[in-house]
Protein backbone atom coordinates (compact mmCIF):
# COMPACT_ATOMS: atom_id res chain seq x y z
CA UNK A 1 0.00 0.00 0.00
CA UNK A 2 2.74 2.49 1.06
CA UNK A 3 4.09 1.85 -2.54
CA UNK A 4 1.15 2.39 -4.33
CA UNK A 5 0.84 6.00 -2.31
CA UNK A 6 4.34 6.89 -3.15
CA UNK A 7 3.79 6.22 -6.86
CA UNK A 8 0.28 7.74 -6.77
CA UNK A 9 1.89 11.10 -4.90
CA UNK A 10 5.00 11.12 -7.84
CA UNK A 11 2.72 10.96 -10.68
CA UNK A 12 0.42 13.62 -9.10
CA UNK A 13 3.93 16.18 -8.63
CA UNK A 14 5.05 14.86 -12.12
CA UNK A 15 1.29 15.94 -13.44
CA UNK A 16 1.55 19.22 -11.68
CA UNK A 17 4.86 20.29 -13.00
CA UNK A 18 4.15 19.39 -16.51
CA UNK A 19 0.58 21.69 -15.37
CA UNK A 20 3.15 24.14 -14.32
CA UNK A 21 5.06 23.98 -18.11
CA UNK A 22 2.20 23.98 -19.88
CA UNK A 23 1.01 27.25 -18.39
CA UNK A 24 4.14 29.34 -19.06
CA UNK A 25 3.60 30.53 -22.33
CA UNK A 26 6.88 31.70 -23.08
CA UNK A 27 8.08 28.12 -22.39
CA UNK A 28 5.65 26.69 -24.46
CA UNK A 29 6.63 28.37 -27.24
CA UNK A 30 10.22 27.23 -27.49
CA UNK A 31 9.71 23.50 -26.12
CA UNK A 32 6.41 23.05 -28.56
CA UNK A 33 5.68 25.66 -30.95
CA UNK A 34 9.66 26.80 -31.64
CA UNK A 35 10.46 22.82 -32.91
CA UNK A 36 7.35 22.46 -35.04
CA UNK A 37 8.34 25.48 -37.29
CA UNK A 38 11.57 24.75 -37.55
CA UNK A 39 10.57 21.25 -38.50
CA UNK A 40 8.59 22.37 -41.57
CA UNK A 41 10.04 25.56 -42.55
CA UNK A 42 14.24 24.52 -41.70
CA UNK A 43 14.21 22.07 -44.86
CA UNK A 44 12.20 23.96 -46.68
CA UNK A 45 15.37 26.26 -47.95
CA UNK A 46 17.16 22.88 -48.60
CA UNK A 47 13.88 21.42 -50.34
CA UNK A 48 15.52 21.64 -53.81
CA UNK A 49 17.90 19.09 -52.45
CA UNK A 50 20.60 19.19 -55.45
CA UNK A 51 21.25 22.70 -57.55
CA UNK A 52 20.36 22.17 -61.33
CA UNK A 53 20.29 24.70 -64.37
CA UNK A 54 23.16 26.87 -62.88
CA UNK A 55 23.35 29.76 -65.51
CA UNK A 56 26.74 29.44 -66.95
CA UNK A 57 28.45 30.80 -70.42
CA UNK A 58 29.70 28.98 -73.51
CA UNK A 59 32.56 30.05 -75.49
CA UNK A 60 32.18 28.79 -78.78
CA UNK A 61 35.50 29.80 -81.41
CA UNK A 62 35.26 26.89 -83.85
CA UNK A 63 32.21 26.98 -85.92
CA UNK A 64 31.86 23.75 -86.80
CA UNK A 65 29.03 21.20 -86.44
CA UNK A 66 31.16 19.01 -83.33
CA UNK A 67 31.62 22.58 -81.56
CA UNK A 68 27.40 22.80 -81.69
CA UNK A 69 26.82 19.42 -80.91
CA UNK A 70 29.14 20.38 -77.83
CA UNK A 71 26.52 23.36 -76.91
CA UNK A 72 23.26 21.23 -77.64
CA UNK A 73 24.67 18.64 -75.13
CA UNK A 74 25.35 21.60 -72.24
CA UNK A 75 21.98 22.79 -73.19
CA UNK A 76 19.88 19.45 -72.72
CA UNK A 77 21.53 19.16 -69.60
CA UNK A 78 19.38 19.57 -66.25
CA UNK A 79 23.17 20.69 -63.83
CA UNK A 80 23.38 23.92 -66.37
CA UNK A 81 21.74 26.91 -68.11
CA UNK A 82 23.58 28.09 -71.38
CA UNK A 83 22.52 31.76 -71.11
CA UNK A 84 24.98 33.12 -72.97
CA UNK A 85 26.77 32.19 -76.12
CA UNK A 86 30.03 34.43 -77.24
CA UNK A 87 33.00 33.78 -79.42
CA UNK A 88 34.64 36.02 -76.86
CA UNK A 89 36.28 34.84 -73.93
CA UNK A 90 36.78 38.20 -71.92
CA UNK A 91 32.59 38.71 -72.03
CA UNK A 92 32.04 35.35 -70.15
CA UNK A 93 34.91 36.12 -67.75
CA UNK A 94 33.07 39.08 -67.15
CA UNK A 95 29.84 37.65 -67.08
CA UNK A 96 31.64 35.60 -64.35
CA UNK A 97 32.65 38.53 -62.44
CA UNK A 98 29.37 40.47 -62.84
CA UNK A 99 27.76 37.27 -61.37
CA UNK A 100 25.76 36.77 -64.20
CA UNK A 101 26.49 33.17 -65.24
CA UNK A 102 28.31 30.95 -62.43
CA UNK A 103 30.65 30.11 -64.82
CA UNK A 104 31.63 28.68 -68.69
CA UNK A 105 33.38 26.73 -71.12
CA UNK A 106 35.50 27.38 -73.98
CA UNK A 107 35.55 25.78 -77.27
CA UNK A 108 38.53 26.59 -79.12
CA UNK A 109 39.44 27.31 -82.80
CA UNK A 110 40.58 24.57 -84.31
CA UNK A 111 38.19 22.56 -81.91
CA UNK A 112 37.25 19.83 -84.64
CA UNK A 113 40.30 19.99 -86.87
CA UNK A 114 42.19 18.44 -83.56
CA UNK A 115 39.54 15.79 -82.80
CA UNK A 116 40.07 14.71 -86.48
CA UNK A 117 43.39 14.45 -86.26
CA UNK A 118 43.73 12.53 -82.90
CA UNK A 119 45.21 15.38 -81.12
CA UNK A 120 44.63 15.88 -77.52
CA UNK A 121 41.55 18.63 -77.23
CA UNK A 122 41.06 20.03 -74.02
CA UNK A 123 37.85 22.05 -73.30
CA UNK A 124 38.40 24.21 -70.03
CA UNK A 125 35.57 24.79 -67.61
CA UNK A 126 35.92 28.00 -65.14
CA UNK A 127 33.63 28.12 -62.69
CA UNK A 128 33.01 30.24 -59.49
CA UNK A 129 34.78 28.59 -56.41
CA UNK A 130 32.79 30.60 -53.91
CA UNK A 131 30.01 28.33 -54.49
CA UNK A 132 31.39 24.83 -54.26
CA UNK A 133 27.96 23.11 -54.75
CA UNK A 134 27.64 25.56 -57.97
CA UNK A 135 31.09 25.08 -59.12
CA UNK A 136 30.48 21.36 -58.87
CA UNK A 137 27.40 21.26 -60.95
CA UNK A 138 28.86 23.46 -63.42
CA UNK A 139 32.14 21.03 -63.97
CA UNK A 140 29.97 18.21 -64.01
CA UNK A 141 27.29 19.50 -66.36
CA UNK A 142 30.32 20.52 -69.00
CA UNK A 143 31.98 17.27 -68.32
CA UNK A 144 29.05 15.07 -69.23
CA UNK A 145 28.14 17.24 -72.27
CA UNK A 146 31.95 16.98 -73.63
CA UNK A 147 31.94 13.66 -72.38
CA UNK A 148 28.78 12.39 -74.02
CA UNK A 149 30.21 13.99 -77.68
CA UNK A 150 33.89 12.38 -77.07
CA UNK A 151 32.56 8.99 -76.85
CA UNK A 152 30.48 9.58 -79.80
CA UNK A 153 34.05 10.24 -81.70
CA UNK A 154 35.09 7.29 -80.47
CA UNK A 155 32.53 4.76 -81.23
CA UNK A 156 32.72 6.54 -84.92
CA UNK A 157 35.60 5.62 -85.41
CA UNK A 158 35.84 2.15 -83.83
CA UNK A 159 32.64 1.43 -86.13
CA UNK A 160 34.87 2.94 -89.10
CA UNK A 161 37.36 0.13 -88.39
CA UNK A 162 35.37 -2.67 -88.84
CA UNK A 163 33.50 -3.09 -85.23
CA UNK A 164 29.77 -3.34 -84.77
CA UNK A 165 27.69 -0.67 -82.74
CA UNK A 166 27.49 -3.02 -79.83
CA UNK A 167 31.53 -4.12 -80.32
CA UNK A 168 32.20 -0.25 -80.54
CA UNK A 169 30.74 0.63 -77.11
CA UNK A 170 32.16 -2.24 -75.62
CA UNK A 171 35.77 -1.33 -76.99
CA UNK A 172 35.21 2.41 -76.07
CA UNK A 173 34.20 1.61 -72.58
CA UNK A 174 35.22 -2.35 -71.45
CA UNK A 175 34.63 -1.51 -67.88
CA UNK A 176 31.99 0.72 -66.04
CA UNK A 177 31.96 2.52 -62.96
CA UNK A 178 28.18 2.49 -61.50
CA UNK A 179 27.82 4.76 -57.95
CA UNK A 180 25.58 4.31 -55.69
CA UNK A 181 25.14 6.54 -52.81
CA UNK A 182 24.15 4.47 -49.88
CA UNK A 183 23.03 6.40 -47.00
CA UNK A 184 21.76 9.92 -49.29
CA UNK A 185 20.52 8.33 -52.61
CA UNK A 186 19.84 11.66 -53.58
CA UNK A 187 23.23 13.08 -52.77
CA UNK A 188 21.13 16.38 -52.05
CA UNK A 189 22.36 18.60 -49.61
CA UNK A 190 19.20 18.89 -47.20
CA UNK A 191 19.49 14.98 -46.27
CA UNK A 192 22.81 15.72 -45.80
CA UNK A 193 22.65 18.60 -43.47
CA UNK A 194 18.80 18.90 -42.01
CA UNK A 195 19.45 14.55 -40.20
CA UNK A 196 22.27 16.18 -38.76
CA UNK A 197 20.80 20.10 -37.56
CA UNK A 198 17.56 17.84 -36.26
CA UNK A 199 19.57 17.31 -33.36
CA UNK A 200 20.99 20.63 -32.38
CA UNK A 201 17.44 22.22 -33.21
CA UNK A 202 16.01 19.77 -30.40
CA UNK A 203 19.34 20.40 -27.92
CA UNK A 204 18.85 24.15 -28.08
CA UNK A 205 14.80 24.62 -27.80
CA UNK A 206 14.87 21.84 -25.14
CA UNK A 207 18.16 24.24 -23.56
CA UNK A 208 16.53 27.72 -24.16
CA UNK A 209 13.06 26.15 -22.65
CA UNK A 210 14.35 24.36 -19.84
CA UNK A 211 17.00 27.07 -18.62
CA UNK A 212 14.00 29.68 -19.41
CA UNK A 213 11.47 27.61 -17.04
CA UNK A 214 13.96 27.38 -14.11
CA UNK A 215 15.62 30.66 -14.34
CA UNK A 216 11.98 31.96 -13.76
CA UNK A 217 11.62 29.41 -10.76
CA UNK A 218 14.75 30.83 -9.10
CA UNK A 219 13.62 34.07 -9.68
CA UNK A 220 10.20 33.84 -7.75
CA UNK A 221 11.83 32.16 -5.26
CA UNK A 222 10.19 28.39 -5.83
CA UNK A 223 13.15 26.50 -7.34
CA UNK A 224 13.97 24.71 -3.92
CA UNK A 225 12.53 21.76 -3.48
CA UNK A 226 12.38 18.22 -2.26
CA UNK A 227 14.35 15.72 -4.33
CA UNK A 228 11.00 13.74 -5.17
CA UNK A 229 9.38 16.97 -6.43
CA UNK A 230 12.68 17.67 -8.69
CA UNK A 231 12.83 14.49 -10.02
CA UNK A 232 9.04 14.87 -11.75
CA UNK A 233 10.11 18.44 -12.48
CA UNK A 234 13.08 17.11 -15.02
CA UNK A 235 10.95 14.25 -16.10
CA UNK A 236 8.26 16.61 -17.13
CA UNK A 237 10.45 18.84 -19.01
CA UNK A 238 11.71 15.69 -20.81
CA UNK A 239 8.15 14.82 -22.20
CA UNK A 240 8.28 18.00 -25.01
CA UNK A 241 11.80 16.90 -25.58
CA UNK A 242 10.48 13.31 -26.71
CA UNK A 243 7.30 14.50 -28.78
CA UNK A 244 9.75 16.72 -30.93
CA UNK A 245 12.01 13.88 -31.15
CA UNK A 246 9.29 11.64 -32.22
CA UNK A 247 8.02 14.20 -34.82
CA UNK A 248 11.36 15.17 -36.18
CA UNK A 249 12.12 10.88 -36.59
CA UNK A 250 8.48 9.67 -37.29
CA UNK A 251 7.10 12.45 -39.53
CA UNK A 252 9.32 14.99 -40.70
CA UNK A 253 12.37 12.76 -41.66
CA UNK A 254 9.43 10.47 -43.72
CA UNK A 255 7.47 13.84 -45.30
CA UNK A 256 11.03 15.37 -46.69
CA UNK A 257 11.79 11.69 -48.02
CA UNK A 258 14.94 12.18 -45.90
CA UNK A 259 17.23 8.59 -44.90
CA UNK A 260 15.15 7.54 -41.95
CA UNK A 261 14.38 4.36 -40.25
CA UNK A 262 17.26 2.68 -40.49
CA UNK A 263 16.86 1.23 -36.75
CA UNK A 264 14.09 2.40 -35.33
CA UNK A 265 14.44 1.14 -31.76
CA UNK A 266 17.85 2.24 -31.71
CA UNK A 267 16.69 5.91 -32.54
CA UNK A 268 14.27 5.38 -29.88
CA UNK A 269 16.60 4.60 -27.03
CA UNK A 270 18.69 7.40 -28.40
CA UNK A 271 15.90 9.68 -27.95
CA UNK A 272 15.53 7.94 -24.30
CA UNK A 273 19.27 8.74 -23.55
CA UNK A 274 19.45 12.01 -25.41
CA UNK A 275 16.43 14.38 -23.95
CA UNK A 276 16.82 13.64 -20.58
CA UNK A 277 20.55 14.16 -20.76
CA UNK A 278 20.03 17.69 -22.40
CA UNK A 279 16.85 18.16 -20.06
CA UNK A 280 19.67 18.12 -17.40
CA UNK A 281 22.33 20.90 -18.91
CA UNK A 282 19.27 22.89 -18.97
CA UNK A 283 17.94 22.96 -15.69
CA UNK A 284 21.60 23.67 -14.27
CA UNK A 285 21.81 26.57 -17.03
CA UNK A 286 18.62 27.60 -15.47
CA UNK A 287 19.46 27.38 -12.00
CA UNK A 288 23.54 28.76 -12.80
CA UNK A 289 21.57 32.08 -15.03
CA UNK A 290 18.87 32.44 -12.25
CA UNK A 291 17.07 34.93 -14.70
CA UNK A 292 14.43 34.06 -17.63
CA UNK A 293 15.65 36.18 -20.11
CA UNK A 294 19.34 35.40 -20.34
CA UNK A 295 18.77 31.82 -20.76
CA UNK A 296 17.74 33.07 -24.37
CA UNK A 297 20.24 35.42 -24.84
CA UNK A 298 23.30 32.69 -23.84
CA UNK A 299 21.57 29.75 -25.58
CA UNK A 300 20.90 31.73 -28.75
CA UNK A 301 24.29 32.10 -29.67
CA UNK A 302 25.85 28.75 -29.31
CA UNK A 303 23.96 27.09 -32.20
CA UNK A 304 26.16 28.19 -35.05
CA UNK A 305 29.24 27.02 -33.19
CA UNK A 306 28.19 24.03 -31.68
CA UNK A 307 26.70 22.63 -35.45
CA UNK A 308 30.56 23.26 -36.85
CA UNK A 309 31.59 21.24 -33.80
CA UNK A 310 29.41 18.69 -34.10
CA UNK A 311 31.92 17.04 -36.66
CA UNK A 312 29.42 17.24 -39.59
CA UNK A 313 29.77 20.45 -41.42
CA UNK A 314 33.28 21.19 -40.54
CA UNK A 315 36.17 18.12 -40.48
CA UNK A 316 36.37 17.11 -36.41
CA UNK A 317 40.68 17.20 -37.57
CA UNK A 318 40.74 20.64 -38.33
CA UNK A 319 39.66 21.72 -34.71
CA UNK A 320 42.03 22.85 -32.36
CA UNK A 321 42.39 20.28 -29.62
CA UNK A 322 41.19 21.82 -26.74
CA UNK A 323 37.48 22.53 -28.82
CA UNK A 324 37.79 18.57 -29.83
CA UNK A 325 37.35 17.67 -26.25
CA UNK A 326 35.10 20.41 -25.15
CA UNK A 327 32.72 19.40 -28.14
CA UNK A 328 31.87 16.45 -25.97
CA UNK A 329 30.39 18.49 -22.93
CA UNK A 330 27.32 19.14 -25.43
CA UNK A 331 25.06 16.50 -25.49
CA UNK A 332 24.48 17.25 -29.50
CA UNK A 333 27.96 16.37 -30.48
CA UNK A 334 26.85 12.64 -28.93
CA UNK A 335 23.82 12.87 -30.14
CA UNK A 336 24.59 13.80 -33.74
CA UNK A 337 26.92 10.95 -34.41
CA UNK A 338 24.52 8.48 -32.67
CA UNK A 339 21.62 9.73 -34.76
CA UNK A 340 23.48 9.02 -38.01
CA UNK A 341 24.65 6.22 -37.28
CA UNK A 342 21.15 4.92 -36.23
CA UNK A 343 18.76 6.30 -37.89
CA UNK A 344 20.48 7.47 -41.34
CA UNK A 345 22.94 4.48 -41.79
CA UNK A 346 20.99 1.34 -40.11
CA UNK A 347 23.92 0.67 -37.88
CA UNK A 348 23.40 -2.03 -34.90
CA UNK A 349 23.21 -0.86 -31.31
CA UNK A 350 26.87 -1.86 -30.69
CA UNK A 351 28.11 0.80 -33.21
CA UNK A 352 26.51 3.87 -31.59
CA UNK A 353 27.30 1.82 -27.97
CA UNK A 354 30.08 4.95 -27.69
CA UNK A 355 27.58 8.08 -27.94
CA UNK A 356 24.99 6.47 -26.20
CA UNK A 357 26.61 5.77 -23.12
CA UNK A 358 28.50 9.04 -23.27
CA UNK A 359 24.80 10.85 -23.34
CA UNK A 360 23.46 8.19 -20.59
CA UNK A 361 26.53 9.43 -18.21
CA UNK A 362 25.31 13.16 -18.93
CA UNK A 363 22.32 12.27 -18.15
CA UNK A 364 23.01 10.49 -15.08
CA UNK A 365 25.47 13.36 -13.48
CA UNK A 366 23.35 16.22 -14.44
CA UNK A 367 20.09 14.71 -13.02
CA UNK A 368 22.20 13.92 -10.19
CA UNK A 369 23.64 17.75 -9.70
CA UNK A 370 20.47 19.23 -10.00
CA UNK A 371 18.62 16.84 -7.44
CA UNK A 372 21.55 18.21 -5.20
CA UNK A 373 21.60 21.59 -6.10
CA UNK A 374 17.86 22.02 -6.13
CA UNK A 375 16.93 19.78 -2.76
CA UNK A 376 19.80 21.31 -0.61
CA UNK A 377 17.99 23.90 1.55
CA UNK A 378 14.80 21.78 1.99
CA UNK A 379 17.56 18.81 3.42
CA UNK A 380 18.54 21.67 5.71
CA UNK A 381 15.71 22.74 6.69
CA UNK A 382 14.56 19.10 7.88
Amino acid sequence: MGNNQATASFVRLWWVSLLTLLRDKGAVLLLFGAPMLYGFFYPWFYQQQVVQRVPVAVVVQDNSGLARQVLRFAQASPRIDPQLVTGDEAEARDAVLRGTVMGYALIGHDFKRDVLRSDKVVVPVYANGAYPLVSKQVQYGFAEAVGTVSAGVEMKRLQASGQSALQSAASRSPVNVHNVALFNPTEGYGSFVVAAVAILILQQTLLMGGALLVGTWREQGVAQASVMQWLARLLALCVPGWLAGLFYFGWIFIWQDYPHGGNPWGALLLLGCFVPAVAGCASLLGWWLANRERALQVVLFTSIPLAFMGGFTWPVEALPDALQWLRWLSPSTAGIQASLRLNQMGAPLAAAAQPMLWLALMALCSWAAMLWIGSRQKLSEK
